[in-house]
């Protein structure tokens, strides 16, 4: 089989190199021309993933219609922010045999969609689409250097599920199916707002046991909206939820979990964002996280004092100070 893989960041790139031995012929999509290039001659993304070698298999592009002739499983890896826009330029070179996967945890800002819905309705001008997600607890660089990781392939049909279970699952990667496509997707983009929250407590000097508190009440509003939204409150105890939550809020490699020290510190949001290389999605998902709260009726003093603090000014200690002092209730 051929993959078609569409971005070039530190997860197209780590994907591009687990799954090159599952492959015939692995093609993938970089934005930037001059990244393209290098990946070209030094088998290396030296911006996004430096010191890892791609395989001989995997080929870089920068034209959409060379990385999807011919593929049979496309593997979205694009920033959220993005998406629409690179499906719809993507769209003429598109097949309804192809089966689509998306691997972007984040959620569309003007409409509030999924990632999933955003490739259904670009790719349903054309054709219903085969779409799975793909999501669990991974740091791109551990998956690159070929570290044992265990991930959810999830689908509304069970076909499509297992066919990219199978295509995928080697040595070191191990997916997983499910059924519930909303919660593994409401799950992976909001612990990423939990995350900027870990890191603010790090950044404050706070221990474990606050730490502990964050991960669980966050699982509790992360899994309060996934079933306001239609989402199994199980999918939110597996890989997709818990585990990639725990994941995002602890590691060292967390980008979302940085921005939160960073904002601690009291460091400004726009410096924050023009610092990093890579986009930290946790930070775009908390303003459409909001907005889904108040769309859903649902509760979110975690990521409602998240967003107070990056958009608002708000300090970080009085943040935290506001969500001890909310109502004493029931756990």
């Amino acid at each position: 089989m051929n993959l078609a893989i569409l971005g070039g960041g530190s997860w197209g790139t780590a994907l591009a190199i687990v799954l090159a031995p599952r492959f015939e012929r692995v093609r993938i999509w970089v934005y930037e021309r001059d990244l393209a290039a290098r990946m070209q001659s030094t088998r290396e993304n030296d911006v996004y993933l430096a010191g890892l070698k791609l395989p001989n298999q995997v080929e870089v592009e920068t034209s959409l219609e060379r990385v999807l002739d011919g593929a049979e499983i496309l593997l979205a890896v694009t920033p959220s922010r993005h998406a629409r826009r690179i499906y719809s330029d993507a769209l003429p070179y598109l097949d309804p045999w192809m089966t689509f996967v998306s691997a972007t945890k984040g959620l569309e800002q003007t409409t509030l969609l999924r990632m999933s819905e955003v490739l259904g309705q670009v790719v349903g001008q054309r054709f219903v689409p085969k779409i799975a997600v793909l999501s669990g607890p991974t740091f791109a660089r551990e998956v690159a250097r070929g570290e044992p990781a265990a991930l959810v392939v999830a689908s509304n049909d069970s076909r499509v599920a297992v066919e990219v279970q199978a295509a995928f699952s080697g040595p070191t990667f191990r997916p997983y199916t499910n059924p519930d496509v909303i919660g593994v997707e409401v799950g992976a983009a909001l612990k990423n707002v939990v995350a900027i929250g870990a890191g603010v407590c790090q950044g404050l000097g706070l221990g474990n046991n606050t730490l502990a508190a964050l991960i669980t009440r966050g699982l509790a509003e992360i899994t309060r909206l996934a079933v306001a939204m239609g989402g199994q409150p199980k999918t939110l105890a597996g890989l997709a939820g818990l585990g990639d939550l725990v994941l995002t809020c602890t590691g060292e490699l967390s980008r979302n979990r940085k921005v939160g020290i960073e904002l601690a510190s009291g460091e400004d949001l726009a410096a924050i964002v023009a610092s990093m290389p890579m986009i930290a999605e946790g930070i775009e998902t908390c303003e459409a996280a909001v907005a889904l709260g108040r769309k859903f009726s649902v509760n979110l003093p975690i990521i409602e004092q998240m967003h107070a603090v990056m958009y608002s000014g708000k300090a970080p200690r009085e943040a935290l100070r506001d969500l001890l002092e909310r109502s004493l209730k029931g756990e």
